[in-house]
């Protein structure tokens, strides 16, 4: 049986930024063994994908960015643009085969990690710590016991809630046969798409390239589209609102990102807690994780430097978990038309103020001037019926 300070399952945008943490010396401060358990490849691995994010200068993981933008464009549903710069901020994308490839090499350099690619079948709680067993691909057994535990994996269902959308998208890395795309600048939210009967949906495109770029369609609704309806739509956007004529389609991504106001149960054992999306990183209204992945696991790693109980804490304010709420009722109600509620947004709002909301990082009295800019009176009865909501089971996508 393995032994180590921490055990880590999944490897995943949460599990490497754990382990990286814990990796690096710290004056004065003895590093903690680690153990980190990845599954074998196959359907328990997450597939290929990007995570997007925007901070000030440079990044941890500046040398995983395959690009970085300043200029952010929106389109209102009518056509006109809306564009912004954001410097100081910089809007940044990485890839996960770079992201883990680079943490990888941190992590074989500091000969503190040892990893374990098998198949988790149990965690069961100790006096002190609690014990992994897990099976290889090859169908050998492995355990672990660690003084503390930290789970990554998806859940298997949502936890219940007063209101659950989901963001589900499909997106086309194209290749032009002519210069097309302005690298310098994202759609960040194009409204010129066919907008569902319940929710929203927009396009997205982030240029890598003036011929290349990932395009995709994007919905917050209740249920998830067919391939052929993602396909339809995409062909609408490329074609129709974005006029591209001539392109391959050279990959593809989909993804379906849970935006809900459940609560997440951070701790399970007293020695196993959860993190990640599992843990609550994702904001609510925006389905961003990656920023919250980092405060949350920054958080638990000065907490066992420190040698404090490493509850790992949400990394969502309450006041901005409560605005979320209010604001998913509003779109599954109806209350708010969700096209015409961002393009309010972003034509009053300077965008560095609304990336700082959205990262909660506004104080309340600029959360309060953003909110009246939305439609006050629909927000306001929102926010009368959210406490009267009753919590429940979300069926899945």
């Amino acid at each position: 049986m393995d032994e180590a300070d921490v055990a880590i399952i999944g490897a995943g945008a949460a599990g490497l930024s754990l382990a990286h943490r814990l990796s690096r010396p710290a004056p004065g401060v003895r590093r903690p063994s680690v153990v980190l358990l990845d599954a074998p490849p196959g359907p328990l691995r997450p597939p290929r994908r990007t995570w997007c994010f925007w901070e000030s200068g440079r990044g941890p993981y500046d040398a995983a960015v395959t690009r970085t933008w300043q200029r952010l464009r929106v389109h209102r549903p009518t056509g006109e643009p809306i564009e912004h710069d954001i410097s100081p901020l910089r809007y940044k994308m990485i890839h996960s085969d770079d992201f883990e490839s680079l943490i990888g090499h941190d992590l074989d350099r500091s000969g503190r990690v040892r990893r374990i690619e098998a198949t988790v079948e149990s965690v069961e709680g100790l006096p002190r710590g609690a014990r992994i067993d897990a099976r290889t691909a090859a169908g050998h057994p492995e355990s672990v016991r660690a003084r503390w535990v930290f789970d990554s994996r998806p859940l298997g269902s949502l936890p219940a809630a007063r209101t659950t959308l989901l963001q589900h998208f499909h997106g086309w890395f194209v290749r032009t046969g002519r210069p097309v795309f302005d690298p310098a600048r994202v759609e960040f939210m194009d409204l010129r798409t066919s907008q569902p009967a319940q929710g929203l949906s927009f396009g997205y495109v982030l240029p890598t390239r003036p011929d290349q770029a990932l395009v995709e369609y994007t919905e917050f609704s209740p249920t998830v589209l067919t391939a052929d309806a993602y396909d339809k739509a995409l062909h609408h956007y490329t074609g129709t609102v974005l006029g591209l004529e001539d392109f391959e389609v050279t990959a593809t991504e989909t993804g379906v990102i849970p935006m809900t106001d459940a609560r997440f149960a951070r701790q399970t054992g007293p020695s196993v807690f959860r993190i990640g999306a599992a843990g609550g990183a994702t904001r609510p209204a925006t389905g961003y994780t990656f920023a919250g992945v980092q405060r949350q696991t920054a958080a638990v790693a000065a907490a066992l430097r420190q040698g404090r109980r490493p509850v790992p804490p949400s990394p969502h304010s309450p006041r901005a978990r409560a605005m979320d709420a209010v604001l998913l009722h509003a779109l599954d109600s109806g209350l708010v038309d969700g096209a015409d509620f961002f393009a309010r947004l972003f034509t009053r709002i300077p965008m560095t103020r609304l990336l700082r909301f959205l990262d909660g990082g506004t104080r309340p009295h600029e959360d309060f001037a953003i909110g009246l800019r939305t439609p006050v009176l629909p927000m306001l009865r929102a926010a009368a019926e959210v406490p009267r909501l009753p919590r429940r089971p979300f069926p899945g996508p």
